[in-house]
């Protein structure tokens, strides 16, 4: 087992919401490629990382209770928390649900920490780092995807990016104790794995595909979001 996969995993969050600092206006057209392009990479590490490992420690049984159980959480967060939808009207100032994000983000980021964890810990050498991999690639658009909805709420960039690099650290903490306690947290892992991926499917169909979708630019954010799936399975595919 190496910490290195353990920190490069929840550091590729920080990395993510580095751009941000780049970017001062961004159009609705780049925003929605953008988060179609997260969609689809958030898709894929979903589809083709966690629910394969999940399916790999368990059966399809636990993988379909931990996706139900991911969806229900997000669902009565979403349901809990004020929530207001980007507005898409040309001259207006976009905002969504900060909190939603934060909170949904930093939720789903704990069962990643500890499956990045307990991977680490397991008896096979190659879950370890397919998963840290698959996990800490996902978490580079979900820096980003924080960091943007921040900065277009005029919080300043410096804050976006502590914010969105709290719910890696939230991360990694899980993951320390994923490594400490993995025996302990082992037979949990694969609903982890699978609430993830069902947390991260309902944000991708529930906010980013329909935001994506709201000025009109379906083609090109339908096409961006084709290519961040194919993106995220060429790289998972290359590590292996």
């Amino acid at each position: 087992m190496s910490l290195y996969f353990i920190f490069i995993s929840a550091l590729c969050t920080s990395l993510g919401a580095l751009p941000i600092f780049l970017i001062k206006n961004v159009s609705h057209k780049g925003k929605d490629t953008l988060l179609a392009f997260t969609a689809g990479v958030m898709v894929a590490a979903s589809t083709y990382g966690l629910i394969p490992s999940a399916l790999k420690l368990s059966n399809v049984g636990i993988l379909i209770v931990g996706i139900l159980i991911g969806t229900l959480v997000l669902t009565m967060l979403e349901s809990l928390i004020p929530h207001v939808d980007l507005d898409h009207t040309p001259n207006s100032s976009p905002h969504a649900s900060v909190i939603l994000f934060l909170v949904a983000m930093s939720l789903h980021n704990i069962p990643e920490g500890l499956s990045v964890g307990i991977s680490n810990v397991s008896n096979s050498e190659e879950l370890g780092p397919v998963v840290s991999f698959a996990i800490g690639i996902q978490n580079i658009p979900d820096g980003f995807l924080v960091g943007l909805f921040l900065i277009t709420l005029h919080v300043s960039r410096l804050k976006a990016f502590l914010l969105a690099s709290m719910t890696g650290f939230i991360e990694l903490i899980a993951s320390l104790v994923g490594v400490a306690f993995g025996e302990f947290f082992e037979p949990i892992i694969p609903y982890g794995l699978a609430f993830a991926a069902g947390s991260m499917l309902f944000v991708v169909y529930k906010e980013l595909i329909p935001e994506s979708h709201g000025d009109g630019n379906e083609r090109v954010s339908t096409i961006s979001f084709i290519l961040g799936f194919l993106i995220m399975i060429l790289l998972t595919e290359w590590y292996r």
